[in-house]
């Protein structure tokens, strides 16, 4: 069967744009569970760069399936830009890709709303990417949301979008932010998409489970990461929506006993964008080292990601969530030219050691990280494709990371290129694929 589940294991950006496209050519269907288009995938293929926000990263592919599953919120014109991009660069989409009937339409009200949530005195500001994400979320658990079965349809479309106009217009004009939106246009507007996008748009849970009775094998894209899941992940300093391996199956409508596998995806250090604890964020000069060598700049935003050293405690709670089988390291090449990596092995809280991770951002805020350091390799690993030629102190690092985590290192990126990539052999990573 091998259906496989791959997700960010930290706090996003780990680099699983570049990872599924390397595996799309060894599954039949690429499925998107959750998020919206304020997560960007970035892949290069030679010269040419792509930056997908919400199609999954296997369109690249001649002949894939690629599916948006249930549990995303869409924006129909972020999605047509993307569209009409992929388009002028060769792809097939029309035939590749299909919209689940039962994912959430993201409308421009959205975009106000979340900036209101931002601005609003008394508020701690979460560093959101104001593209309405959140407000979306928030309407389809109120069930006032509207599904793009309805919208393709249009026929339900204007009633239930006065509905929701009508509601937000009088928050917006209570505080002053309501910068108008021209009706007719707009409407107008979406009537075409809508018209479009419906050869597109289907029972894509159906769609899936009939591929994987017919012994198609499907391959689940996470976006964000583990530690902005809703209600795993640092609260409220998180995404909208569930970004752990459970969110797979809500978002996707594929059962669990389906799943043969979770591979999570790690930086060699970690990252994160917004606001919100992190324990072992680096404010020196290395921390900018890594940020410039790294390109640690949004794919979506171009906003500079925090950097700090790889926390092992994390990656354990991370692992656990999730029942990750075999781990991808990614940009193991920033840490070419460092004497020392210190490596976060533990936390304390005032005095005490950490058992679990704490649940209140707070007390995680107010951890101090115990670190050890692990020498470096002062040597390139930059484009390495076979383990054996890793400097031996890369291989003692990955060794370390390893054993502290509890699970193996299957496969390590050394590139941003498909061909800029380690997969270990005998690994449970190379099982997963099948190989």
């Amino acid at each position: 069967m091998n259906n496989l589940i791959v997700l960010g294991a930290q706090w996003g950006d780990e680099g699983k744009g570049k990872l599924v496209d390397l595996l799309s050519d060894r599954f039949d269907v690429v499925v998107r569970y959750q998020g919206g288009h304020n997560a960007g995938h970035t892949i290069l293929i030679g010269e040419r760069k792509f930056v997908l926000k919400l199609i999954p990263s296997g369109i690249l592919h001649p002949g894939k399936s690629a599916v948006i599953g249930n549990g995303l919120v869409v924006d129909p014109i972020a999605l047509v830009t993307e569209i009409d991009a992929l388009e002028a660069a060769g792809a097939d989409v029309s035939s590749q890709l299909r919209i689940s009937n039962r994912a959430h339409v993201l409308l421009p009200f959205h975009r106000m709303m979340e900036r209101l949530s931002e601005a609003r005195p008394g508020r701690v500001s979460i560093g959101t990417t104001s593209r309405g994400i959140g407000p979306c979320y928030e309407d389809k658990m109120g069930r006032r949301g509207i599904r793009f079965g309805d919208f393709v349809r249009f026929t339900h479309f204007d009633q239930a979008y006065d509905a929701l106009r009508a509601e937000k217009i009088a928050l917006l004009n209570a505080f002053g932010l309501f910068d108008g939106l021209n009706d007719r246009a707009e409407r107008e507007r979406y009537r075409q998409i809508a018209e479009r996008l419906r050869p597109l748009v289907c029972d894509t849970a159906a769609l899936l489970n009939q591929e994987i009775r017919a012994g198609k094998r499907v391959l689940f894209e996470g976006a964000q990461g583990t530690m902005l899941d809703v209600d795993h992940g640092t609260y409220p300093f998180v995404t909208s929506s569930s970004s752990t391996a459970g969110g797979a199956c809500i978002g996707s409508g594929v059962p669990p006993n389906k799943i043969s596998g979770v591979v999570g995806i790690c930086k060699a250090y970690i990252t994160r964008v917004g606001g919100g604890p992190f324990p072992t964020e680096l404010h020196d000069d290395v921390g900018e080292h890594i940020r410039k060598r790294g390109k640690e700049f949004g794919a979506v935003t171009g906003r500079p990601r925090r950097c700090g050293w790889f926390d092992v405690p994390l990656l354990r709670y991370s692992a656990m969530i999730n029942g990750i089988d075999s781990l991808v390291i990614t940009k193991l090449d920033v840490l070419d030219e460092l004497q020392e990596i210190p490596v976060c092995v533990g936390y304390r809280l005032n005095g005490e050691a950490v058992e679990n991770m704490p649940a209140s951002s707070e007390d995680l805020d107010k951890v101090q990280p115990v670190f050890e350091s692990l020498p470096g390799w002062n040597s390139s690993t930059f484009g390495i494709s076979e383990y054996d030629e890793l400097p031996l102190k890369a291989r003692e690092y990955l060794d370390c990371l390893e054993k502290m985590t509890g699970v193996e290192v299957g496969c390590i990126s050394t590139g941003p290129e498909r061909t800029q990539t380690i997969i270990r052999k005998g690994s449970r990573f190379e099982q997963l694929l099948g190989a």
